[in-house]
């Protein structure tokens, strides 16, 4: 009996034991994972550095994966949409099981389309666009935030400061085009509008003269306050045209989204004469709470690249979107999910065709990973990573900063849960939400011009077109009239019909007589339906309320006394 017990321990701890080694056993070796940006550009530079330094984190820590380590297959890719697209292709069938990207948001929204059928996670750390959507783009994460939010705060600065009608220059793609929409809702729910909307060709868009056409346009407008949504290369080169069309003093206000601070905190300090064109320049940049956690990584980031490349907020959010994918890649094999694809039966249908699509294979623990993903919760060094039932991240923030000398300051803070405030969003977490009028508060704001005054946000439409050709035009204003009296404006119209003014300006009455023979602009005033009353100047005085009552009227009033008297008497006796 003591020998079968025995024999019945040692199958148990046997049992135990196999069990054990088969649990490590399951876990793979290595496992795969993509990333898709544009290496040469602002953000990809800082990206790649950030999501290299996060592999190395992950792997040399072993409380993560426990053993398993990460693989990065990166490609690069462009910022267009088919380009793009084809490289994302190449890259989801290299067996990844998430992808880190894409960068842009009009690559993103191709490429979404593809992961969904595979089932591979795309977990991009910059694409801002307003429309991806759960259902749309049912495997598409994002770490960074909408520009549905930043595109409210833009609208409440402008509700706070009391404009009423805005200007957009945007690029003209999916993620200029979109990000203008949210604009636009957010100010009609402020009674504001967007009065004037500008787009440039992202295939011109570094055409000088493209751009020139574009803001003379803008110059002709009664709005001052202009919102500038546009690519980093783009944005630097409207400023310098902006600069040449005087469009950057005083009366003007523009509002940049983030990607003027994607240039500031990369490629700071700035050369002097790139300040000079953007000064008073108000612009937005993604919040990051200033933890420990975040000062280290700087520190470290300093180290890495010697002062040449300064880290963004994006290449935070790069770096966390590793993490990120690494605890719901632990969660996922703790729970027994297995590394391992099968082929797509739809794929098989093609496979005649000479595009090979019958390579890309579907990820049979997709669904799973995309799972822990979104049920995710930890502090990075974004601050708290967390996912609403949009799959937004909870407690949207924003920087508001003021470009002034060879800098910027920061004049406050936009958040989600309270709105414009000065102090940073992480402190009024603590409290109750007050989006009351009387707490949205920002600093001193220096105004394109130098000025501190808050600009009007509006003037009379620029009458002075000239200036803004391309080519000199001598020109002498010459006067009509005597002036002692007012001139015949009928005269002035035939004048320029000889030929001896060549254009007037002035109050002339648009009429139809004079339509026939000359051409005339838009009218800047118009009176409509009016009635015309002969003016009488009268003295007034003490006695002037006696002045209607005429000797008529006094008869009126005298007989009414006598007749009312005898009444009365009547109705006494």
């Amino acid at each position: 009996m003591k020998v079968f017990s025995l024999h019945l321990l040692l199958m148990g701890l046997s049992c135990m034991l196999l069990d054990g080694v088969a649990t490590n056993a399951s876990r793979p070796a290595v496992v795969h994972i993509g990333a898709l940006f544009q290496s040469n550009s602002t953000i990809g530079k800082v990206a790649k550095i950030a999501i290299r330094e996060a592999i190395n984190d992950v792997n040399s820590n072993p409380t993560i994966l426990h053993g398993t380590k990460l693989n990065l297959r990166v490609v690069d890719s462009t910022c267009t949409g088919f380009l793009g697209f084809i490289r994302g292709l190449e890259l989801l069938e290299k067996g990844v099981v998430a992808v880190i990207g894409p960068q842009s948001s009009v690559v993103a929204h191709m490429v979404s389309k593809v992961a969904s059928e595979l089932k591979i996670p795309l977990v991009s750390f910059s694409a801002t666009d307003i429309f991806f959507t759960p259902w749309g783009s049912p495997f598409f994460v994002r770490t960074t935030n909408s520009d549905l939010y930043q595109m409210t705060a833009i609208a409440e600065i402008v509700d706070y400061f009391g404009w009423k009608e805005v200007t957009a220059v945007f690029i003209d793609d999916d993620y200029g085009r979109n990000g203008i929409v949210a604009l636009d809702d957010a100010l009609i729910e402020r009674r504001s509008k967007l009065s004037y909307k500008a787009a440039i060709s992202p295939l011109l868009g570094l055409n000088r003269s493209e751009i020139m056409d574009v803001l003379i346009n803008v110059a002709m407008l009664e709005s001052r306050m202009i919102v500038l949504h546009v690519t980093p290369d783009i944005g630097r080169l409207v400023f310098s045209v902006a600069n040449y069309l005087g469009m950057m003093g005083n009366g003007y206000v523009w509002i940049c989204t983030d990607w003027l601070s994607l240039i500031v905190d990369s490629h700071s300090p700035l050369p002097s004469q790139v300040m000079d064109e953007m000064q008073g320049v108000l612009a937005l940049r993604q919040h990051t709470p200033d933890t420990n956690a975040k000062r280290a990584f700087v520190s470290r980031w300093k180290n890495i690249t010697g002062g040449s490349l300064g880290l963004n907020a994006y290449g935070l959010y790069a770096y966390d979107t590793v993490w990120l994918i690494a605890q719901a890649l632990d969660a996922f094999l703790s729970q027994g999910g297995n590394i391992s694809f099968s082929t797509d039966s739809k794929m098989l249908s093609l496979k005649d065709s000479n595009l090979h699509l019958e390579a890309m294979r579907i990820f049979d623990g997709g669904q799973a990973l995309l799972n822990n993903i979104l049920q995710s919760s930890f502090m990075g060094l974004t601050g708290l990573l967390k996912f609403d039932s949009s799959r937004s991240r909870v407690h949207p923030a924003y920087d508001i900063i003021n470009m002034v000398g060879n800098g910027y300051l920061e004049v406050g803070y936009w958040s989600n849960y309270s709105g414009l405030s000065i102090k940073p969003p992480e402190i009024l977490y603590n409290g109750p939400p007050n989006r009351s009028s009387a707490d949205q508060q920002l600093r001193t704001i220096y105004w394109p011009g130098g000025t501190t005054v808050k600009p009007r946000g509006w003037v009379f439409p620029n009458s002075a077109a000239v200036n803004l050709l391309p080519y000199p035009v001598p020109y002498q204003f010459v006067g009509f009239g005597d002036g002692t009296k007012n001139p015949n404006y009928t005269d002035l119209v035939n004048m320029i019909t000889a030929g001896k003014f060549d254009a007037a300006v002035g109050d002339i009455a648009i009429v139809t007589s004079r339509t026939r023979i000359v051409d005339f602009t838009q009218p800047y005033a118009s009176s409509g339906l009016v009635v015309v009353a002969p003016l009488k100047k009268l003295n007034s005085g003490p006695w002037a309320f006696l002045r209607p009552f005429t000797p008529g009227m006094w008869g009126v009033i005298a007989v009414c006394f006598f007749a009312i008297g005898a009444v009365i008497w009547v109705l006494e006796h």
